[in-house]
């Protein structure tokens, strides 16, 4: 997800983040993964609540 640059840090980013666990949850997921850069480490672990976990990726394209 992305929030245009000049509306940012209006919190529509973690409303947005919010929207997506509540229905996810409403719809009987029991878990909601997100991949971000490094840089956006911050925002999704302190403004969205998600937890660090070890996770593992394999390109399979090489």
């Amino acid at each position: 997800m992305m929030v245009f640059s000049g509306s940012r840090h209006l919190r529509i980013g973690s409303q947005l983040v919010a929207m997506a666990r509540d229905e996810s949850r409403e719809a009987g997921c029991k878990f909601l993964h997100v991949d971000f850069e490094e840089h956006l480490g911050g925002f999704y672990f302190q403004a969205c609540g998600f937890t660090q976990t070890a996770a593992g990726l394999m390109n399979l394209q090489n």
